[in-house]
């Protein structure tokens, strides 16, 4: 008999049979797993358990001699029933006990020796690179992991849905992050869009919503498409993989959470606006780096109920950002999930985390709803920024002024040099200067914007321009974007919180969308590259040789 020397972690799971690769029947299980969420979460963990190194397939208990078929991974006549029987035992046999009754001539009459079963419990050998921990992780993604195309429906797809007059299927290779789709490869017969939605019409009524399908670019492909544009490829993908799960009630509470704490740091940057008049030790400890006792908390109550509009004003402008996004998600049918708001003690808030709950339909959907949420926040900012500054203007309103150091217009290009043709000369140009709480509230909602439209990973500005110029200048632009903001050259101070944040909660960019072949058009170009050269404009700080000869604030050393 064969000696057994690995065997699978199907064993120890009882499973009764073997994984093989390509060929696991995993339909009915992952039916009852369905509903849970054990497969998304180790979707999503896959990096955690270390599943990142493109290794596919199932695993079979390996035998050292499979001639006689009586191993596990032998051919021999066995079925099913004794096979997964087999599997539940670990059978070993001595050498010597082998060539002793092979050496025996001529006896006869001994009778074979009993077979030995261990009673430890089969340990899993590492195979290949991998240890013991990740050949588990294997095993539970095949059965937990993404539920693949059925290959029967994709016989049933080639034969019914593609054709001659509209895709001529020559390849099909894997589709998705895992592999669970399929990518059909051929050559377009016809107009991409007219084909694209007469596919997906025709899927609809063989397969019903069971699967989505994609028209992407073909990769690694040479040559364009005769009729122009890129050449493309049609993926399958099922509906409830390729699909956002909902939101759930703990990224409820977390939201809720994040949005108290923005209200506190919102409230926190209004009391900061009236330095000149908090008490000296309050000023001191969040001043002097040596300061190691805080005050009495209660000197800040009197100052609140002041810090409170610039406070409304913050909070009204990531507000007004987020309504930008739902009301141009509406019409498309759209869904979002619930803002996460990014508490900040330096601008108030960072923005919010805005999820897509369905799949885009083309391009042009995804630059109008990234678009849509910074463009509305802009609006409002530049608003209470222009009012603001007319209002410091004004005598009668000395009561509701605050001091603020005038290097603080150095922190912007744009921003500094409309205070200073407003402001004039002589006001910007001393230590302090007097302005009105809407100034700050539109100051730190203008930056706000331009941050978010910064185009890297899945932020509003790397959405925008995933869709007018594609992943491969969302690449370039990214890495661009983290080179200025390391150096310094774009935020200033807050080009390190911010680019730690972008690294942590937004590097990834967006998926693709159905149709994501389709160009956006002129003009929505135009719109993101103007809006990209206003960004670099507001973030841009003046530096003191410039800030001097322009008249931004009070500049003491070159």
């Amino acid at each position: 008999m064969a000696t057994l020397t690995s065997c699978s972690f199907t064993n120890t799971l009882n499973l009764g049979h073997r994984l093989k690769p390509n060929r696991i029947n995993v339909t009915s299980r992952l039916r009852i797993c369905r509903k849970n969420s054990y497969r998304e979460l180790l979707w999503k963990n896959r990096r955690f358990l270390g599943l990142d190194s493109g290794f596919k397939g199932g695993f079979e208990c390996c035998s050292s001699s499979g001639s006689d078929g009586g191993g596990v991974g032998g051919g021999g006549g066995g079925g099913e029933e004794s096979e997964g029987s087999n599997e539940s035992n670990l059978a070993t046999v001595s050498k010597e006990e082998e060539s002793g009754s092979s050496g025996e001539g001529g006896g006869g009459t001994e009778k074979p020796k009993p077979v030995s079963v261990s009673s430890r419990p089969p340990t899993i050998s590492p195979i290949g690179p991998y240890n013991n921990f990740q050949v588990d992780s294997f095993k539970l993604m095949e059965l937990l992991g993404p539920e693949k195309v059925d290959p029967a429906d994709v016989k049933l797809i080639k034969d019914k849905l593609f054709g001659y007059s509209t895709f001529w299927v020559t390849k099909e290779e894997p589709f998705g992050d895992l592999g669970e789709g399929i990518l059909f490869l051929g050559n377009l017969r016809g107009n991409r869009e007219n084909v694209f939605a007469k596919l997906q019409s025709q899927l609809a009524e063989i397969m019903g919503d069971k699967y989505n399908l994609f028209m992407v670019e073909e990769p690694n492909s040479e040559d364009d498409d005769p009729r122009g544009g890129p050449r493309v490829s049609f993926g399958m993908l099922r509906k409830e993989v390729s699909e956002p799960g909902p939101t759930t009630l703990w990224q409820y509470v977390i939201a809720l959470l994040l949005f108290v704490l923005t209200i506190g740091s919102s409230v926190e940057l209004g009391i900061a606006s009236q330095i000149n008049r908090l008490p000296p030790e309050v000023v001191k400890y969040f001043t002097d780096p040596n300061a190691i006792e805080p005050p009495d908390m209660q000197l800040l109550y009197p100052f609140v109920d002041a810090a409170l509009p610039l406070a409304y004003g913050v909070l009204g402008v990531q507000l007004f950002h987020e309504v930008g996004h739902f009301l141009a998600a509406f019409p498309k049918k759209v869904k979002l999930s619930i803002p996460f708001f990014i508490p900040n003690i330096t601008l108030g808030s960072f923005g919010a985390i805005t999820q897509f709950k369905s799949i885009l339909p083309d391009r042009k959907t995804k630059v109008d709803i990234s678009l849509a949420g910074p463009f509305a926040g802009a609006a409002l900012s530049l608003s209470m920024f222009a009012v603001g500054l007319l209002l410091s203007l004004k005598p009668d309103a000395a009561a509701d002024m605050v001091q603020v150091p005038s290097t603080l217009f150095q922190g912007s290009l744009l921003l500094g040099l409309i205070s200073r043709a407003t402001l004039g000369y002589v006001a910007m140009h001393g230590a302090t200067v007097s302005i009105h709480p809407l100034v700050i509230a539109g100051w730190c909602g203008l930056t706000t914007s331009a941050f978010n439209l910064l185009p890297v990973g899945c932020l509003d500005g790397g959405r925008v321009v995933q869709g007018a110029f594609g992943k491969e200048a969302l690449a370039v632009f990214g890495l661009t974007t983290y080179s200025l903001l390391g150096f310094g050259v774009l935020g200033g101070p807050l080009s390190l919180p911010w680019g730690l944040y972008v690294l942590i909660c937004q590097r990834t960019p967006e998926k693709p969308c159905l149709n994501d072949v389709t160009e956006v058009g002129t003009w929505r170009r135009t719109a993101v590259t103007v809006a990209i050269f206003l960004v670099v404009l507001i973030l841009l700080p003046v530096w003191d040789e410039l800030a001097e000869e322009l008249g931004i604030g009070l500049v003491t050393t070159f």
